[in-house]
C-alpha cells in the first residue's frame, strides 16, 4: 500500500509542476479511463454468465470475479543483494 501512496504522491507532485509550467498532461482523459474500467468489467461478464447458466453464482463471483477485479495489492520485495566474493588465483 505504501508503494501506491508514494506513486500517487509523485503523480500529484508532477501535476503541480505541470500546472505551474502551463503544460498539458500527457495522461489519458477520464473518458479513456472509464473505458478501461468497462473493459475490466466486461471481461467478467462471460464467466459470470456461464456460471449463472450452471447455477453456480456464488462460486463464480467469489472465485473468479473478485480476485480478478479486486485482486490483492502486489507486495513490494526487497532487492536481492549479491554477496561479494573474493576470487583467488590458483597457484600451481
Amino acid at each position: 500500500m505504501k508503494l501506491y501512496l508514494l506513486s500517487l504522491s509523485a503523480g500529484v507532485l508532477v501535476g503541480v509542476v505541470y500546472a505551474l509550467l502551463g503544460v498539458r498532461s500527457p495522461a489519458p482523459p477520464v473518458v479513456a479511463l472509464v473505458g478501461l474500467l468497462g473493459i475490466l468489467a466486461g471481461e467478467q461478464l462471460v464467466p459470470l454468465a456461464i456460471n449463472l447458466w450452471k447455477r453456480e453464482v456464488s462460486s463464480a463471483w467469489t472465485e473468479h470475479v473478485i480476485p480478478h477485479v479486486f485482486g490483492e495489492l502486489p507486495k513490494a520485495t526487497k532487492p536481492v543483494r549479491k554477496a561479494k566474493t573474493i576470487e583467488t588465483a590458483d597457484s600451481g
